[in-house]
């Protein structure tokens, strides 16, 4: 709450944030912004933090969706997961902070998983976010981190940031248009 307030006095809408990925490698670059290696721990924050900031009017946006946990290479690495690793590690918080908190935005991550980026990824963004958790506040990507117009757009991804040099009226229009 305290934060939402102070969002608020800066005339703050959105904040990027909680960072809910799972602390998995020590050298981590953003483990200080994360909250724990512990999935059940960190749901638990994130459920508490979101909350506390929407509880002041202040949009919450969960990130960096999903399984971000280095800032070597992260607009290159591959996460190879399988599926429980996955769901029992990586996406409790993200669950949690949805369903539980009610967070209003999620944020895709730089990384591929599994061999998409995470905002081209239908499964995390459609199948598992969208459908399966019912999610319908907005999705927006994490600076830089669209690659494409039409695998985008499709995956689920609502908003590139922060210039929009994939998702715009020139690229995305045509792409409507031609179904």
């Amino acid at each position: 709450a305290a934060i939402g307030q102070e969002a608020k006095a800066h005339g703050r809408d959105v904040l990027l944030g909680p960072c809910v990925n799972i602390q998995r490698v020590p050298q981590g670059g953003r483990n200080f912004e994360s909250y724990s290696e512990d999935p059940w721990l960190a749901s638990r924050m994130a459920v508490a933090f979101v909350r506390g900031l929407q509880g002041e009017h202040v949009v919450a946006t969960a990130k960096h969706y999903a399984a971000n946990n280095q800032e070597t290479e992260r607009n290159s690495i591959d996460t190879r997961v399988d599926e429980r690793a996955l769901n029992e590690i990586y996406l409790p918080a993200f669950k949690a902070a949805v369903q539980e908190g009610g967070a209003w935005a999620v944020m895709s991550a730089y990384d591929k998983v599994n061999g998409l980026w995470c905002s081209e990824n239908p499964t995390l963004l459609t199948d598992i976010l969208k459908q399966g958790w019912g999610f319908k506040g907005l999705v927006m990507s994490d600076w830089g981190a669209v690659h494409s117009v039409v695998p985008t757009a499709n995956a689920g991804c609502d908003l590139e940031m922060p210039h929009a040099q994939f998702m715009n009226q020139q690229q995305l229009l045509p792409a409507v248009k031609a179904g």
